[in-house]
């Protein structure tokens, strides 16, 4: 490491093969003890002979002084550490070099990526399954820039994310210079925090800060610019901050109350959860609640498992703008009870068009503003007691209206399982993903066509088991968001569901995923076209326009990464053909050709929808 300094903590290592221990922290009084490695044999302050340190073969640095000061890239590093980051994904630059070199003596594991976007994206997805802020860095310019797309998706999606850049000098900062950008204000449009790191003595505020906003309700992305002349500087003895979350109160008793009688009085009411019950671990609570009082429950995109749908109060999710068997129950509800809701996902506008609704908003946060979400009355505070204490005040409901609604949904959802028709219909795929997975293993979906199927008919039994980015829904998340989600979970099977456009846009990070040995499966829905424009085009105009690719052969395509290739040429093929993928201890790329007809079939299926109940 630079000049010979680590940490404060831990060896302070430097070029050649001695190592000086700094004095353990539980010594009191008296000078500090040297203690020195050499050539993996132990020596005290007298050269004396002792034991082999286990970490002499990996560590080397000779020549070191107690008095080697500590520089702000190593009391960054040691701040990351102080948050308990597990990873680090990124690539290294010219201007990050001095944390990259101090993260050598740290324990957080760097994720050498092959594209920033990739490390953005991986953070993103690490945020969302973990509740703690997933880490990227780049360099500056154009690597920053790289960033912007999987940050602002983490901003969007609600998942803690702290995004770092070096920077150039500050010296040169106040001119026209190469590669130099105002990161700070091009990043905070997409953040909920963007800084500069401006002196040595403000690291640890700036990386307590970040972290801190990043993972208070609602989580998003925060921005740190480091530039490479602060990051060398000296910092003296400063100190990483004490890590203190921020609490979330329950609600007021008051509040409960309303929301109890406007519940207790609802004639046919109706759950709308979104993805803050599951950041809110909220899940229990909610299954319970919607058992005890006897209504049925609908989930966004993202939140998807909130709710298992093997429960006989689940409808599914809610996420078309075109009418859907869902659609009936809020055409049908009186009061609408909008739990964890995010309106950035799915607009009222298309649940409640006339502005009718009696809304009760249950969150962490008030109500954002919107003529079609005027709220009745907002429960604030934790989640898991708001809907505790309402349950306990509220009277169930004797009989439900929309049982018949809940057999159609399921029924429409299972009918496609003995589907032999070839290309694959999507429904098929969904119901064969299913099938080959565990309920506790992990879909990463894209987005494209493929998400509209999957988010409306995957059938979710746990929470963050279906990773759909709804909110910013950006391509190209689903490769480098699997590779993080083994990572987070190295114990499960991961599966990436993605377009055979989606997938180019990152599929570099096949290289990264070999490389650090984390195996996932990548099903590609082939269809040589941008398939969801093509299904818009095709509902506006009537017919396609400039969507039509060509495709490289992905079998051979996944094999020159190293990884394995599948092609599916008929039906009965496909689950055979995930279970054998998802057995292997490398990354296996499924190449399925898809009837994407069937996205047209669907619109005009709903057109003619009748309601059940």
């Amino acid at each position: 490491m630079r000049n010979g300094a680590t940490a404060a903590s831990g060896p302070i290592a430097a070029r050649g093969r001695a190592v000086f221990y700094p004095p353990c922290a539980h010594r009191t009084g008296g000078p500090p003890v040297l203690v020195l490695a050499w050539k993996g044999v132990r020596l005290s302050a007298r050269g004396v002979p002792g034991s082999p340190h286990p970490d002499s073969r990996r560590v080397q640095a000779p020549h070191i002084s107690r008095e080697t000061p500590v520089r702000a890239a190593e009391l960054f590093v040691k701040c990351l550490e102080n948050e308990d980051v597990e990873f680090m994904f990124g690539i290294p630059g010219e201007e990050n070099i001095d944390i990259m070199d101090a993260l050598l003596g740290s324990r957080i594991r760097f994720i050498t990526t092959r594209h920033e976007q990739g490390a953005a994206f991986m953070a993103d997805v690490y945020g969302r399954l973990t509740g703690r802020a997933g880490v990227c860095i780049s360099t500056l310019g154009p690597g920053a820039t790289n960033l912007i797309t999987g940050v602002a998706d983490a901003n969007m999606d609600r998942a803690p994310v702290v995004a770092i850049a070096g920077q150039g000098s500050t010296r040169r900062m106040h001119k026209e210079s190469h590669q130099i950008l105002d990161l700070v204000n091009l990043f905070r449009p997409i953040t909920k925090y963007s800084s500069q790191i401006r002196e040595p003595d403000i690291v640890s505020e700036v990386v307590r800060k970040a972290f801190k906003v990043a993972q208070t309700e609602k989580p998003g992305a925060c921005f740190i610019d480091f530039p490479e002349n602060i990051a060398e500087a000296e910092a003296g003895d400063r100190k990483p901050i004490e890590v203190q979350a921020a609490y979330t109160s329950a609600p007021p008793d008051f509040k409960i109350a309303e929301a109890a009688r406007i519940t207790s009085e609802a004639k046919c009411p109706v759950i709308l959860a979104g993805n803050g019950v599951i950041r809110q671990n909220a899940c229990d609570s909610l299954a319970s609640f919607a058992e005890v009082l006897r209504i049925p429950v609908a989930t966004t995109f993202m939140s998807k498992g909130a709710i298992p749908f093997s429960n006989n109060y689940s409808l599914g999710t809610i996420g078309l703008k075109s009418r859907d068997l869902v659609s009936f129950a809020f055409e049908r509800a009186d009061v609408v009870i909008c739990i964890g809701y995010d309106m950035v996902e799915y607009h009222p506008e298309e649940w409640n068009p006339r502005g009718d609704k009696v809304i009760v908003h249950i969150d962490a946060l008030p109500a954002e503003v919107d003529e079609h979400y005027i709220v009745a009355t907002g429960v604030l505070g934790d989640i898991g007691e708001a809907l505790r204490g309402i349950a306990f005040a509220a009277g169930p409901k004797h009989h439900s209206p929309l049982k018949a609604l809940r057999r159609a949904i399921v029924e429409e959802w299972t009918r496609y399982a003995a589907d032999q028709a070839f290309p694959v219909k999507p429904q098929k795929i969904v119901s064969d993903l299913r099938e080959a997975l565990a309920a506790d293993d992990i879909v990463i979906c894209d987005v494209g066509a493929h998400k509209m199927w999957v988010g409306r008919m995957y059938r979710t039994e746990r929470p963050n088991t279906c990773i759909i980015s709804n909110g910013f829904a950006s391509m190209g998340i689903a490769v480098p968001g699997a590779l993080a989600a083994k990572l987070a979970n190295p114990e499960r099977k991961v599966v990436a569901v993605t377009g055979d456009a989606g997938f180019l846009m990152n599929s570099q990070e096949i290289e990264t995923a070999l490389r650090y040995g984390t195996p996932f499966v990548i099903l590609i829905w082939n269809d040589s076209e941008y398939g969801l424009i093509t299904w818009h085009q095709l509902r506006h105009f009537g017919r396609p326009s400039h969507v039509a690719f060509k495709n490289p052969d992905f079998v051979t395509y996944a094999e020159s990464f190293g990884a394995r290739g599948y092609r599916i040429e008929k039906t009965a093929d496909l689950v055979p053909t995930l279970k054998s993928a998802l057995a292997e201890d490398r990354v296996a790329v499924i190449d399925c050709p898809v009837d994407y007809s069937e996205n047209m079939k669907l619109t005009e299926w709903q057109t003619a929808l009748q309601s059940p109940v």
